[in-house]
């Protein structure tokens, strides 16, 4: 109680001061206007994702950078001054403009020079050095690393869990887990903000849902500033979606197939005329894939003299997936200072599995002393399944320029709704003979309020302050069943109502020293409350609240040691709270041999993340080694025991105690010569984590305390390269190959991993239609065996999610605008939504 009147005070007083520091900085501010122009080559021929850079010759923090779309085209908002334009393309010499005067409106196409030329012929009366913006897949800024996907041809016609394997400091596991640094707490968002598209659980199912046509680009935000929510310590995967701003009618469409059987028909739409845009994007699929899980367990002997009981199962599934999505939206300019938009967004999932479950239990491989009848044991578990996950979000916002000083407010407000349905049948048979049939059904719902007030203040020319406020409202129904031969099982049969209510306060302030050095500080009060009621059919457990006020610092430095050379450090402090099945107490039971259960008794775990980087921009080669240290305390694992009581395999979250993690984070791209690219990413990281948990133990009938120290140490290393060969200017060819090291604690290990992929891409008709072809997991290596050692019991698991597959897809690109308009204000609908705009680098 009093910790929250003391950080409701502090909230009061932080706004307080922002509205002060408002009303004395008004003459500071800087009004930015738009500059669009285009890029060509001699012949009037566009040139496509070149940089483009306005660097401001005193103060960066007015400087600002783009890429040209297909068309060579491209726009930004700079405040009004004289800059220094620097344009670089592959294949074309540099071109640099020092003195451009800037006062809005500015409109200009420029010529670039063929590489092979002797000679780079500036603009008349322009002099001065270059400053360069290299146009890579994906550039590093103060606090994130943006990934553009675009030129990830593997990718092409595949979904968000396809892009996310070759995004830097990013890995995603054979069972569809996505990590960061080897963390798999990471948070996604959708334009800046959870979102129901990605489904109430955020699983690898939702992930495939989302095309990858419709992806802009991926922010990477393995340390975040006070200004976005502190929930995942891996950090957050910030996906925004495509929204196009040509005058006119313009957009595209892509249709893919392959095999394993994958159809997918995807359009992203706009039409802008005068002062609305109106966007539509859309599309299906329909794939399969099958899936192969064994599992090899060995026991100390239970009841008979030198009998070791061994028992070996053998899983296969087969899954059938089809998936629609939509979004229509609006951008509404009112006046040059106040624009509203509003989206519509609408997803469906329906899926059909059948899965096998082939089991053998022996005593020393045969029962020639056994006297049981149970052993030797033959079970076979037939699943037939099916799922269906309905999503529905509505997005309104406004945005308003307060006077002519550069001062935003954005107001957003985000309703979403979730409804998730599984039914199973499963046929059990025990050596040979009908043994029993179980049916589950699980229903979950979800309903979702978002929202944000976000205040942008500038100081002058090298400050700005940015405040804002956030709600959040979560409220999940858990309905899960079970039967038996048709008679319902009471020890599985439960409802579960969670609800949960966050409040969040974030200031921060960013500034410069001198011409080097930049900085940024924020703070982040949320205060959040958790209720879970919870009863099966044989009892009413008791409710739980859980209530925290916690404060979330962050500091950001850069210090520039040269032109493109900068040194970035930053701190910051994260919270994981426990997901919501994760405190439901009431088992699962969809196998009955591996049975997942809640922990009520969970609490959040807490990380402080330190990070040192180095950032190197040249032109043939960016460079971004990053040392990191992560402390995390009350650390959650998923701890797997063996139930000899009922001969099964039991998965329960713990607080285990602290977990460091440190390592060298290293991502590179290199040109060495026109037609080859490298892009690779290689993680250097140790490990050491200890700790102890309490659970009960049944012998007999009788739970009997049983305390399990955990103590884990080691180092370990994932690599990724992907190699892009420019054949021509309209065909490229890439191969990505992917590494993962083993891993072992006192309790787990788990072998290395490789894989490699391969794609290729022909575009035709004047770059209005591209082929793209992809192998994904070429050797069919893709898979993970580990280990697990538990008390009375060794288990080695086999994995693999999805075998080798292929794919063919088609784009073609139809437009009438030949301009790129930017809209009025300073936020599209995507980053409004969000509330979590670009900032650029400092």
């Amino acid at each position: 109680m009093i910790k929250t009147e003391i950080s409701q005070n502090f909230t009061r007083k932080t706004l307080g001061l922002t509205i002060l520091l408002s009303a004395a900085a008004m003459a500071f501010a800087q009004e930015k206007v738009s500059i669009t122009g285009k890029v060509t080559d001699k012949q009037n021929n566009p040139v496509a994702y070149a940089s483009v850079t306005y660097s401001h010759p005193t103060n960066k923090l007015l400087s600002d950078a783009t890429l040209t779309d297909e068309n060579g085209q491209y726009s930004l908002q700079v405040a009004p001054g004289v800059y220094t334009v620097g344009i670089e393309a592959i294949d074309f010499k540099p071109f640099t403009a020092a003195g451009r005067q800037v006062r809005g409106g500015t409109v200009e196409t420029i010529m670039l020079d063929p590489e092979q030329s002797a000679t780079i012929t500036p603009t008349q009366n322009i002099e001065g050095v270059t400053i360069t913006a290299t146009a890579r897949p994906y550039r590093v800024e103060l606090d994130k690393k943006t990934y553009d996907p675009s030129t990830d041809v593997i990718s092409k016609g595949g979904n968000l869990q396809d892009v996310l394997q070759n995004v830097p400091s990013v890995s995603v596991d054979t069972d569809g887990t996505v990590s960061m640094r080897g963390n798999s707490n990471v948070r996604f968002l959708i334009n800046g903000k959870p979102s129901a598209l990605l489904g109430i659980d955020d699983g690898a199912n939702a992930l495939q849902s989302i095309p990858a046509d419709q992806i802009e680009r991926i922010e990477v935000i393995t340390n975040p500033s006070s200004k976005f929510e502190a929930s995942g310590t891996a950090g957050i995967l910030n996906i925004i979606l495509k929204k196009n701003k040509r005058v006119g009618f313009n957009g595209s469409v892509t249709g893919t197939v392959g095999y394993l059987p994958n159809t997918n028909l995807n359009t992203n739409l706009s039409w802008r005329r005068g002062n609305a845009t109106w966007f539509v994007n859309g599309g299906g699929g329909y794939r399969e894939n099958k899936g192969e899980n064994n599992n090899y367990a060995t026991f100390d002997n239970r009841g008979i003299a030198q009998q070791l009981l061994t028992s070996n199962a053998e899983s296969e599934n087969n899954n059938e997936m089809k998936n629609y999505n939509a979004t229509a939206g609006l951008v509404y300019d009112f006046t040059d200072k106040t624009s509203a938009n509003i989206s519509i967004s609408t997803r469906s999932f329906q899926g059909d599995s059948e899965g096998t479950v082939s089991t053998a239990m022996t005593y020393n491989g045969i029962d020639n002393s056994n006297t049981s009848t149970l052993y030797p044991l033959q079970k076979i578990r037939t699943t037939l399944g099916n799922n269906e996950n309905k999503a529905l979000q509505a997005d309104f916002g406004v945005d308003h320029k307060i006077g002519d000083k550069g001062q935003n407010i954005s107001v957003s407000v985000s309703l979403q709704k979730n409804q998730s349905e599984g039914i199973n049948d499963i046929t059990e048979t025990r050596n040979g003979a009908y043994f029993r049939l179980d049916e589950t059904l699980q229903n979950t719902e979800n309903s979702t309020v978002i929202g944000k007030v976000d205040y942008e203040l500038p100081l002058g020319e090298n400050a700005k302050i940015e405040a804002g406020y956030r709600f959040d409202r979560n409220v999940n129904d858990y309905d899960y069943a079970v039967w038996n031969e048709g008679i319902v099982n009471p020890d599985f049969t439960s409802v579960t109502n969670y609800k949960e209510m966050f409040n969040a306060f974030y200031v921060q302030f960013k500034s410069r020293i001198g011409e080097k050095f930049a900085y940024q500080l924020g703070l982040r009060d949320e205060i959040s409350k958790v209720d879970v009621d919870f009863r099966n059919l044989t009892s009413q457990e008791p409710a739980i609240s859980k209530s925290y006020n916690n404060l979330f610092p962050s500091v950001f430095f850069s210090y520039d040691l040269a032109q493109n050379n900068q040194l970035l450090l930053n701190y910051s402090r994260r919270i994981n709270r426990p997901r919501s099945w994760f405190l439901v107490p009431f088992n699962s039971y969809n196998d009955s041999d591996n049975i997942f259960s809640g922990n009520p008794d969970l609490n959040p775990s807490y990380v402080n993340s330190f990070e040192l980087g180095y950032s190197l921009q040249k032109r043939k080669i960016t460079l971004n080694p990053t040392l990191y240290f992560n402390h995390e305390e009350d650390e959650t694992q998923m701890v797997n025991l063996y139930n000899f009581e009922r001969q099964r395999f039991e998965t329960k979250p713990y607080n285990i105690g602290n977990e460091q993690r440190y390592g060298l984070d290293l991502n590179f791209t290199y040109d060495p010569i026109s037609w080859l690219k490298l892009m690779g990413n290689v993680d250097l990281f140790g490990y050491r984590s200890e700790g102890e948990f309490t659970y009960n133990s049944l012998v007999d009938g009788v739970a009997t305390p049983v305390t399990l120290s955990f103590n884990g140490e080691g180092f370990s290393t994932r690599a990724r390269l992907n190699t892009t060969f420019k054949v021509d200017r309209t065909f490229t060819m890439q191969l990505q190959g992917f590494f993962r090291g083993g891993q072992k604690t006192d309790t787990s290990k788990q072998d290395p991993m490789y894989a490699l992929n391969f794609g290729a891409s022909k575009t035709i008709w004047d770059g209005n239609g591209t082929f793209s072809f992809n192998i994904q997991d070429i050797f069919n290596t893709r898979n993970r065996t580990f280990y697990t050692f538990g008390e009375g019991f060794e288990r080695k698991s086999y994995m693999q999610w999805m075998p080798r597959q292929f794919s063919l897809s088609f784009t073609y690109r139809f437009r009438q605008g030949d301009r790129v308009d930017q809209p009025r204000n300073k936020k599209d609908i995507n980053s409004n939504a969000g509330g979590e705009d670009e900032m650029p680098p400092m």
